[in-house]
């Protein structure tokens, strides 16, 4: 504290803020002037009650300007206008009061108080005596702190604020109204006369613009000390009044009040007398918001920003924010905002932040960041699950993440460019082997589309398109080597062929092929072949293979059942006739003989199983499962003569559901010594021929017929 005289002494001390009763000793500063009578020359001392450390430098003041840095003692002469100060380098606020060194009139300014403190929005008012020797033609105040002295009436920051009040010769006043911080400054007072100006560099009255301010800080468990603090000392001794939620609750000349960890409630502090210029309320953070940036929809891949904002004073001291990402436990990061350099779509979920200061905290409303992207993990299942068999329905299904959900689906088979279909699911109703393959799906929406994997669709089914081929291909000759190969469309693959002879097994669960190393005549017949899986079985259609061996006698009963049967025909006739036209027998007769006899042409016949066929034959002409064809039996005979027999036998018998077997055309050349028909007959037969029966091959073992 300083406390200043208007002698030529100043007394200095120093004390605590808060503490100003515990005072240091004082610390005394004078200007002795010697001799005291009046001499050409004076000797001035800056002196002082203590011993000061090390060699101070002191600066003399002459009528308030600096004249040298010197030590002390200073000597001059002396003039009745001058007036002399002093003070210890660096320390020139502590100067001495101005003193005359020849008579009492000298020119001089002494401050009221050197420091002042007031209140934010106060009037302050700033005085200061001064003498001087001559009469005084102007005077002003001004801030020190400017380049070039200016009278404040004149500076703009002060316009309509400044004032100032006093007599010509004594006591003069500053007054500033509706104090700023930015007033803070030290003022000093300047006059002129006709023969010198008050020096500028004189220190003047220090001025402190302080606000009120509540501290908040924590005290003992569970409580808080609010202290209505300033920057500086006020001047007078204050009376504090404190409110809570604007309602005042206590007066006291202690800054300090105590309050519960947990009160949520809003205080601020005023001085008395000065209830209008109260400091800022104090609270705990309200109105904490969570804000998006930019706003509108979060796609991924892009840059988005969450900010905190709270209003609250103190100013929040932290940020938390907590987080819970697709509805796993929340977690933890500081910050007033928390950046997504590259959001992912793991990054939504729940967001809120909590704002705290000194006097609590406060939450924000939670917020839910849906971060948009295209489809992913695109697959395909099929149902139902395990193997697919021909005839049954099958459901493919294409599932997809994406966001918003994917609005298109479209489905495509393998090695396939146009579309099979559209819609989440695919469904195959009574699905055939032609529906095998790999299928995919594409999922689409706002953002993108992408490509499910390709799943296999391996429709199994029962051997189909079942067929016998024989090797060597061509003809077939006595004693040569034969292969019969059985074929078959099948899902799984064949796993047992059944081999039949004349139709009847002969081997069974053999292999695809059938090998015949000494082709005989007995070998002559019907052969088919039976594929199985696990998902059904199917027959061949039947391979009839003859050799030539017995082909004459066949060719001679043959001549002789055709012309049995034309005798017959001719009877027939010619009993009808004699009947009809007796009046005409004889020529009719001749005419009928000679028609039958010179017609060159076919004769077209379809005759029936005859009674007189043996057993044998007919069970040779029959296959169980299948209707049987015969068709275009080439005998090559020579040459000069070729007797084709064509035939077509149908047999009536027991059919197997859904089998048909077909009988092969096999063209033989035979031997040139068979025996041939003569040479001038030149008609064409054509007939249908019950085939006897061949001899079974020497490997045939009957077995008992399928059912």
């Amino acid at each position: 504290m300083l406390v200043v005289g208007d002698s030529t002494v100043d007394i200095y001390s120093c004390a605590v803020e808060g503490h100003e009763a515990l005072h240091s000793p004082v610390v005394c500063f004078q200007v002795k002037v010697t001799p005291e009578q009046y001499s050409e020359y004076k000797t001035l001392t800056c002196i002082t009650t203590c011993t000061l450390t090390g060699n101070p430098t002191y600066i003399w003041y002459k009528n308030g300007q600096i004249v040298t840095d010197n030590t002390s003692p200073y000597s001059v002469y002396p003039k009745a206008a001058d007036s002399y100060s002093c003070a210890v380098k660096g320390h020139e606020g502590l100067h001495t009061p101005a003193v005359c060194v020849q008579g009492q009139s000298c020119n001089r300014v002494t401050y009221t108080k050197r420091r002042i403190c007031v209140l934010k929005g106060s009037t302050v008012d700033i005085s200061c005596t001064y003498v001087g020797y001559y009469s005084t033609t102007s005077s002003f105040w001004f801030r020190s702190d400017k380049s070039t002295p200016e009278n404040l009436t004149r500076d703009p920051g002060y316009a309509g604020r400044v004032e100032y009040t006093g007599t010509y010769r004594g006591l003069v006043t500053l007054r500033i109204t509706d104090l700023r911080e930015e007033d803070s400054a030290e003022y000093r007072f300047t006059f002129k006369t006709y023969y010198i100006e008050w020096g500028h560099s004189f220190p003047g009255t220090t001025l402190s613009v302080t606000g009120l301010q509540v501290k908040v800080t924590p005290a003992a468990e569970g409580q808080k000390t609010l202290t209505c603090s300033t920057t500086c000392t006020l001047t007078d001794n204050p009376t504090y009044i404190w409110y809570k939620n604007r309602q005042p609750i206590k007066e006291d000349s202690s800054p300090m009040y105590s309050i519960s960890s947990e009160d949520a409630d809003s205080y601020f502090c005023t001085v008395k007398g000065h209830e209008d210029l109260s400091s800022p309320t104090v609270y705990k953070p309200k109105n904490t918001s969570v804000s998006v940036s930019p706003s509108g929809e979060i796609v991924e891949g892009s840059s988005v920003t969450l900010t905190c904002s709270s209003d609250a004073n103190p100013p929040v001291q932290s940020y938390t924010w907590w987080y819970k990402k697709n509805g796993g436990d929340y977690q933890s990061m500081t910050g007033p905002q928390h950046v997504f350099n590259q959001i992912q779509s793991s990054d939504t979920g729940e967001y809120y932040c909590e704002a705290q200061n000194e006097m609590g905290t406060d939450m924000s409303r939670t917020i839910n960041m849906d971060v948009k992207y295209d489809p992913k993990n695109t697959s395909v299942s099929v149902s139902p699950s395990g193997e697919i068999v021909e005839g049954s329905s099958v459901t493919l299904t294409c599932s997809s993440d994406a966001n918003p959900p994917v609005d298109k689906y479209t489905w495509y088979k393998k090695n396939v460019t146009s579309p099979k279909a559209s819609g989440q699911s695919y469904s195959i109703t009574n699905i055939i082997s032609e529906d095998r393959g790999e299928y995919y799906c594409e999922a689409e929406n706002k953002y993108g589309r992408l490509n499910s994997s390709s799943v296999s669709v391996d429709v199994q089914y029962g051997p189909k398109t079942t067929s016998v081929s024989v090797s060597p291909s061509g003809e077939i000759v006595e004693g040569s080597s034969v292969t019969l190969t059985c074929s078959s469309d099948a899902n799984p693959p064949v796993d047992k062929y059944t081999w039949y002879f004349q139709n009847e097994t002969f081997l069974n669960g053999c292999g695809q092929m059938y090998n015949i190393s000494n082709f005989k005549s007995e070998d002559s017949g019907h052969y088919h072949c039976e594929a199985w899986n696990r998902r059904g079985s199917r027959n061949s259609t039947a391979l009839m293979i003859i050799l030539p061996g017995k082909q004459t006698s066949v060719q001679t009963a043959a001549v002789g059942i055709i012309v049995v049967v034309l005798v017959l025909i001719l009877c027939f006739s010619g009993l009808m006739w004699f009947r009809k036209k007796a009046s005409k027998s004889t020529s009719d007769t001749r005419d009928t003989s000679e028609n039958v006899q010179g017609d060159s042409s076919p004769v077209y016949e379809n005759v029936s199983s005859m009674s007189t066929a043996s057993t044998a034959a007919q069970t040779a002409a029959t296959v169980v499962q299948d209707d049987v064809h015969y068709s275009s039996v080439h005998f090559s005979r020579s040459k000069n003569q070729e007797v084709p027999l064509y035939s077509t036998v149908q047999l009536h018998q027991p059919q197997k559901e859904d089998e048909d077997v077909q009988y092969d055309a096999v063209k033989f050349n035979l031997p040139s010594a068979a025996t041939r028909p003569t040479a001038t007959d030149s008609s064409v037969l054509y007939s249908t021929v019950n085939k006897p029966e061949p001899r079974r091959p020497e490997h045939y073992k009957p077995r008992t017929r399928k059912t």
